[in-house]
């Protein structure tokens, strides 16, 4: 009797199936409340303090004429304004170098869940600054909660790799991406002058930050900690089988257990390692330059400029200043859509398509607008068209580089190099965010309409890399990934060249008492 054969319609259907039932209701559940305390209030705090511009300059004014005596100048109210902008990625510096620390004693969810406490407290201060007249609160306020932000942008993706299947990794990263998205709109929802963007309600903008941090604070501890974390680091595989069930929605969960058994057996006795033995680590210095370069890249394509500076943006290209809100408003939309998409495609396209595809759309939407700019004052239509290129460019960002660097760190690393890259990944990131924030009123007054030429260059150099260097990474193991970067490093982990020998060793057929002393190496090694 001739054997049926395998039809490719069936393939699909069963691939289907499987990231169906993948996709557990508490996997779900614990993506959402994490990036809801989390990812949420890093794009919250990203465009909240755009629509209260006037008001909170207006504040600074008065606040340093009663305190000095004197109004204050134009150019001091500026460096105000940046620092007030800016300080908020130097506390998500301040923010990174503690996960380390803080994550090694208390794991991804307990971090996060100890993490609302700089959210509340940052909230607190900076909704009480009008009151108790003293700008420095609102700007004491912003630097805490860009510690808030340095913290949740390095655990909440490290939290959402190890709960998730290989293959829907990519899709439950994007949730990152998504909640930031959705944060960003909903700090531009507020801040219209029907809700929250007036003269006397502005300070409630700063205290809604309290919702989100309450609500994560009081659903995050039903659901689980990593269960990678549990069985690699803390060695307790009932917590992490159980984990495992809860998150997976199924009982049989010994072939997922098996694989993190299998990376624990070829890593034991190997302990965490630090941020300057990764960085001069030659089997991960490609590792850990693409994660330098995507995540520069990520802050310093130029789309935090236009998250700062909307409403001026907005202003530079003809747009009457009543209607600049409820445009700013279409942005966030826009991202929040991208996002989604993204979240859709990215286990079919790929990441390497996506990032690529994103940074080259960026940047020719970056020429088109630098062009549109300059010619604004030659047709009543060319305003409209500089905004179809803002939307264009926020479309094109949000699709691939808004949320794959996040999912990229976790991909690249192993259990015990990943807090360290994630520290690393953190700290570039908060840096170009400050840098950004800091110098781009002053490189748009210097070069006007050509500002954005600048980042039209940094998009092409981040996509010429990612094609020459990244390889693609979807539905991959750690081990697979890695191994690909091995012959580009021309250097190989402890363990592998351990195992090389070993396995050459026995095909050799060694001498009697050779092997013990192999294995006796082999089980005490240490990176």
């Amino acid at each position: 009797m001739k054997a049926r054969e395998k039809d490719p319609a069936d393939d699909i259907e069963n691939d289907l199936e499987k990231k169906k039932l993948d996709w557990s209701c508490s996997l779900l559940l614990a993506s959402f409340v994490g990036a809801f305390g989390s990812s949420f209030l890093y794009g919250y705090n990203l465009s909240v303090v755009n629509a209260p511009t006037q008001y909170i300059k207006a504040f600074y004014n008065e606040s340093w004429e009663r305190s000095r005596g004197h109004p204050v100048d134009s150019d001091t109210v500026t460096l105000l304004w940046s620092v007030t902008v800016s300080i908020f990625a130097l506390g998500g510096v301040v923010g990174t170098l503690m996960v380390k620390l803080i994550g090694k004693f208390l794991g991804r969810k307990y971090t996060l869940l100890v993490n609302n406490g700089f959210a509340i407290s940052a909230a607190l201060l900076m909704a009480f600054s009008l009151q108790a007249g003293a700008f420095e609160l609102l700007i004491v306020g912003r630097f805490i909660m860009g510690v808030d932000g340095g913290i949740a942008l390095s655990v909440l993706p490290m939290y959402l790799n190890e709960i998730s299947p290989k293959g829907i990794r990519g899709s439950v990263g994007q949730v990152t991406a998504i909640f930031i998205c959705i944060g960003v709109f909903t700090g531009q929802l507020l801040g219209l002058p029907e809700l929250l963007g007036k003269k006397s309600t502005w300070p409630y903008l700063f205290g809604v930050i309290v919702v989100p941090a309450f609500i994560q604070l009081v659903s995050l501890p039903f659901f689980p900690e990593s269960p990678r974390y549990l069985l690699l680091e803390k060695h307790d595989e009932t917590g992490a089988e159980k984990a495992f069930r809860t998150f997976l929605g199924k009982e049989n969960v010994s072939q997922e257990v098996a694989e993190v058994k299998e990376e624990a057996r070829e890593r034991r006795n190997i302990c965490l390692v630090s941020v300057l033995e990764l960085l001069r680590s030659p089997s991960v210095r490609w590792q850990v330059l693409t994660v330098i370069i995507t995540m520069a890249c990520y802050q310093l394509c130029g789309l935090n400029a236009i998250w700062f500076y909307t409403n001026s943006i907005f202003e530079a290209a003809g747009i009457a200043p009543e209607k600049i809100p409820y445009v700013t408003l279409s942005t966030g939309g826009i991202e929040i859509l991208a996002a989604i998409f993204s979240g859709l495609v990215i286990e079919r396209l790929g990441r390497r398509p996506l990032l690529i595809g994103g940074f080259g759309l960026m940047a020719l939407f970056f020429g088109i607008l630098t062009i549109t700019l300059t010619l604004q004052d030659h047709a009543s239509w060319i305003p409209y068209l500089s905004i179809m290129c803002i939307l264009a460019i926020i479309a094109s960002f949000c699709i691939g580089p808004g949320g794959i660097p996040f999912i990229l760190t976790g991909e690249l690393f192993q259990q015990s190099e990943r807090p360290a890259a994630f520290i690393i990944a953190g700290t570039v990131n908060w840096l170009s965010n400050f840098t950004v924030g800091f110098l781009f009123p002053f490189i748009q007054k210097s070069l006007d309409t050509y500002c954005f030429l600048v980042f039209a260059a940094i998009c092409i150099a981040g996509a010429v890399y990612f094609y020459f260097v990244l390889p693609e990474t979807k539905n991959r193991t750690h081990a697979e990934i890695r191994q690909d970067f091995a012959k580009r490093n021309k250097a190989y982990p402890p363990e592998e060249k351990i195992d090389s020998v070993l396995s050459d060793k026995i095909n050799r057929s060694p001498e009697p008492g050779s092997s013990s002393v192999l294995d006796n190496y082999t089980e005490n090694r240490i990176v």
